[in-house]
């Protein structure tokens, strides 16, 4: 990495970095990382409503989660997951969660560029809210894509393991079989924001998941949107090296540094 850019959390396995994500990441050294996981913002601060624990609540997130509109949105996410391919190396892979608002965008973006994509992963949660427009589906999942940088690579996925293992409360998942492209995971619990809340934490048996599918220990992680850190926690949980990077300060030291303290 750079001397650039400083972190404004670092311990020896972990660093935190504050600042433009495309800023960030631009001072970082070629193939720096085994794996990626990224949690682009989705776009859908719009005005609009949700339900949370049975009450409306807005569903804005704050001016970093409003759309610029599709060409300007499409840049973006064309932006930082170039960069993602700068970092990677060869046989690294790339972990993108969206809803319909965004994960399509970051589908094509991937595709354009070259990478190839390995799996869609539906991410089912039991306990979703419901829809209070009762005009559409209630929406209960999330996709999150898995692609390597390019056909030929070799990445790392832990077949034996993903199979025998116990996954908690994922009904989906049944013993000794092989994992399917569905997973049953509730949202976010209470315990989880002990810290604080971020508008888009996600829960640490996901990050777990996908960390030991696709990495081994001593592998170095990239978050380049890391919110509350929950990444950070499952890479240090299993022996794994983490950068993440924020553009909110409060977010960073106010809720992930003392998550991974």
């Amino acid at each position: 990495m750079s001397n650039k850019q400083k972190p404004i959390f670092s311990t020896n396995k972990v660093k935190l970095f504050l600042g433009d994500t495309l800023e960030v990441m631009a001072s970082f050294k070629n193939e720096s990382f085994d794996l990626i996981f990224a949690d682009p913002p989705y776009n859908l601060s719009n005005d609009g409503f949700t339900c949370q624990s049975g009450i409306a609540v807005s569903v804005n997130k704050g001016k970093w989660d409003k759309s610029r509109g599709f060409n300007e949105d499409l840049k973006f996410h064309e932006q930082w997951i170039a960069e993602c391919h700068r970092l990677l190396k060869p046989n690294g892979t790339i972990w993108i969660s969206g809803t319909y608002h965004s994960i399509y965008l970051c589908g094509y973006a991937l595709q354009k560029q070259g990478w190839h994509l390995l799996n869609d992963i539906a991410w089912f949660k039991p306990n979703a809210s419901p829809n209070l427009s009762c005009r559409m589906f209630t929406a209960s999942h999330e996709s999150i894509l898995w692609a390597k940088k390019n056909k030929s690579a070799k990445q790392t996925f832990n077949y034996e393991y993903l199979k025998s293992s116990e996954w908690g409360k994922d009904f989906i998942k049944k013993p000794n079989k092989q994992m399917r492209s569905v997973w049953a995971i509730s949202s976010t619990p209470q315990s989880e924001k002990t810290f604080g809340k971020h508008p888009t934490q996600k829960p640490l048996a996901l990050l777990e998941r996908i960390i030991l599918a696709s990495s081994k220990k001593g592998d170095s992680i990239l978050d380049p949107f890391c919110g509350s850190g929950t990444t950070g926690l499952a890479s240090i949980k299993h022996d794994r090296k983490f950068t993440g990077i924020d553009n909110d300060k409060k977010f960073l030291l106010d809720i992930s540094s003392k998550r991974l303290s």
